[in-house]
């Protein structure tokens, strides 16, 4: 069994690229599961829209305070685990996820480093991104590592551009893109162009299958 996931900056095109490879496996015989690291949380599950006002665990919020960022780490750390006992019982060849675990991780550094801006304590490593905090590096450790992890690449400006784009703003996919590009070394990240057409960005994650 292949663990395949699909990262990036919301926009970039990670859905279009997941249903080509859903059909590209089905049309070889290949079983596979598909999952959706945000539809699984189980903060989807105890309900965390009543904390946000807005759509549980979305990706897309862009504000929380420090309580709310704790029970995302929780949240996270339960996912995980639940996760990795589900991989133990698949019987497929291949695991397709959208918005993996490392997504994730990005948006609860994300929510930290503008809580740490708006309470006065601005911390950042080296690169300029933001300090994640040690439990959010613990829960790493236990993320099951991707077969294949890739990271489709897309510029802000390009994907503010696009018909569908975050109502965000391309300050929060800059800074979300900082994030990604600070852990392409750590997670074994396969980089793809994403500005191609959507064929051709398919033809090269194809190639790194090689089904």
């Amino acid at each position: 069994m292949k663990l395949i996931t699909l990262s990036g900056l919301d926009g970039s095109g990670k859905s279009t690229q997941i249903e080509l490879l859903k059909k590209f496996l089905e049309s070889q015989g290949k079983s596979f599961w598909y999952f959706h690291a945000v539809e699984f949380s189980v903060g989807n599950l105890i309900d965390v829209r009543r904390l946000h006002r807005r759509r549980p665990t979305s990706t897309s919020v862009a504000r929380a305070n420090w309580l709310q960022i704790q029970l995302r780490k929780i949240a996270l750390l339960i996912d995980v685990f639940r996760f990795r006992r589900l991989l133990k019982k698949k019987k497929v060849d291949y695991v397709i996820s959208d918005r993996y675990f490392f997504d994730t991780v990005v948006n609860i550094s994300f929510l930290s480093s503008c809580h740490s801006r708006e309470s006065g304590n601005p911390e950042k490593n080296e690169t300029g991104s933001p300090i994640r905090s040690g439990m959010t590096n613990w829960i790493e450790k236990f993320i099951p590592k991707s077969d294949f992890a890739f990271y489709i690449k897309v510029s802000p400006e390009k994907i503010m551009r696009r018909e569908r784009k975050p109502d965000q703003g391309i300050e929060y996919l800059k800074a979300k893109e900082k994030l990604f590009e600070s852990k392409i070394k750590d997670w074994d990240m396969i980089v793809i162009d994403g500005e191609k057409n959507k064929e051709e960005i398919f033809e090269e994650i194809k190639s790194k299958i090689n089904v």
